[in-house]
């Protein structure tokens, strides 16, 4: 009952929920930068101004460099128009030789699903109109946010050590850290992850000769950010951006190639030298919360759920009563069964540090 009403509750609060997860998750990317500037004794608001400043500025290039992409892809709206039109017709060739539709049923089909996709015209753009208006909330409330987050942290952390007795503020103070440290590591390292995949992938792709090179790579790095659903996601806009951008199909299969390989170096070689293995969450739980999140919180929800598990994973490796939730979020993966190994079935520390040296679990640093 108690995971029924805290479920319900995320579900309700989620438009409070959602930018203060972002705030917290942000404001410790940005305690590097304004402990720099504290270092030169500017005050404390001052300092978390211009990191907020030095962040909007980042994000603003992101967003001005997508827009430059977007807006080569509307100029090359006749050509894209004529390519589409070709790939159909082969398409409707195709299939009529190789099943009972005409072509004349293929179009009535065509015609139809037209029909009843304009019948829902009125309910997504109305879904949109919400939707941007959410966004433009969302932008609006989150450097206050991360401001007051920021100002506000040895209160906060005030509050969190006065819910524990003295004798374990020791272990708190581990958690904590620990949180920031996983937190600080894997979201530059997401930064970093996107900036190589859009320089490497869109580079390949435009030395190949591929029309929209950088704009497919920098859309496919940043779905990759959302574990597994969103590399195949990237995997079909890049073959369809491909598509209606050449009237061959070799730039597809030379697309898909490109991807392959990219991906190959990202998850085998750059990613785990620059994110690390400091917390490994196995797959099972990874997309579980990934389709939860984006129940809970559409495409923000799904960007979160990784980080989120990693901090409640480190909370509940260190809580005697949650214990069993770390090892069902984990992937420190026994090789021997419990049915046969009973050492497996127990809770104790010596054997948490036994698994996670034989699956190359690295402690976090400070």
């Amino acid at each position: 009952m108690g995971l029924f009403f805290l479920g319900w509750f995320i579900v309700l609060a989620k438009g409070l929920l959602t930018p203060l997860l972002l705030a917290f998750f942000i404001s410790i990317m940005l305690m590097p930068l304004y402990r720099f500037f504290a270092k030169y004794k500017l005050p404390d608001a001052l300092a978390i101004i211009i990191s907020i400043l030095s962040m909007v500025v980042v994000f603003g290039l992101i967003i001005w460099f997508f827009s430059v992409q977007i807006g080569n892809l509307i100029s090359d709206f006749p050509v894209i128009r004529k390519n589409v039109t070709l790939h159909l017709n082969a398409l409707s060739a195709w299939v009529e030789n190789h099943s009972p539709f005409s072509t004349t049923e293929q179009l009535n089909f065509i015609r139809e699903q037209s029909d009843k996709l304009l019948g829902y015209t009125g309910t997504i753009l109305s879904g949109a109109a919400g939707s941007v208006t959410s966004v433009v909330v969302l932008l609006g409330l989150l450097p206050i946010y991360i401001f007051l987050v920021m100002f506000y942290k040895n209160l906060l952390l005030r509050f969190v050590f006065f819910w524990f007795p003295k004798e374990q503020h020791h272990k708190v103070e581990e958690t904590l850290q620990e949180m920031q440290v996983i937190i600080k590591s894997y979201l530059f390292g997401l930064l970093i992850q996107v900036s190589y995949m859009t320089v490497l992938l869109g580079g390949i792709l435009l030395l190949i000769g591929i029309k929209h090179a950088l704009l497919i790579g920098l859309i496919f790095a940043f779905l990759n950010l959302i574990p597994y659903i969103g590399a195949l996601i990237g995997n079909i806009i890049g073959v369809l951006l491909t598509l209606a951008s050449s009237s061959e199909l070799w730039p597809v299969f030379a697309v898909l190639g490109t991807i392959t390989f990219v991906q190959f170096l990202d998850n085998n070689i750059l990613m785990p030298r620059i994110v690390g293995s400091k917390v490994r969450l196995n797959a099972l739980a990874t997309i579980v919360g990934v389709i939860v999140g984006g129940e809970i919180a559409g495409v923000a929800g799904m960007f979160l759920s990784l980080p989120v598990l990693a901090v409640l994973k480190v909370v509940f490796d260190r809580t005697e009563q949650f214990k069993q939730w770390g090892v069902l979020f984990g992937d420190e993966r026994p090789e021997r069964s419990p049915m046969e190994e009973p050492l497996f079935r127990k809770k104790s520390s010596r054997v948490r540090k036994m698994l996670e040296r034989e699956n190359k679990v690295e402690p976090p640093q400070k």
